[in-house]
């Protein structure tokens, strides 16, 4: 997937998501946007509510720990940057059905 901007670092991929909280449907993957994986969260965008709703996504998504996934960067902004550590560019792509 060109548009999906991924980087592998120590041991794991780090990459760019955009979140849509308070989404009334259940959290999902909505595409790609500008380089980043689009999502939408259940959770409401209030004291980290959102984050930890989109940290249990995507841990289970991929099949891993939550503990395995960070955000590095956008506490607080729609624009984050998430880093998964234990995962090759090619085995994320494959997890979130992006290859």
């Amino acid at each position: 997937m060109d548009n999906f901007i991924i980087r592998e670092s120590d041991g794991g991929v780090v990459f760019s998501a955009k979140i849509v909280p308070g989404s009334n449907s259940p959290t999902r993957i909505c595409g790609l946007l500008d380089g980043a994986l689009k999502l939408k969260v259940s959770a409401a965008p209030e004291k980290g509510k959102a984050n930890q709703c989109l940290l249990a996504f995507l841990a289970k998504r991929l099949g891993i720990k939550k503990n395995a996934i960070n955000i590095i960067s956008g506490q607080t902004s729609p624009i984050k940057q998430i880093r998964v550590t234990g995962l090759s560019k090619d085995m994320l792509l494959k997890k979130l059905n992006l290859n």
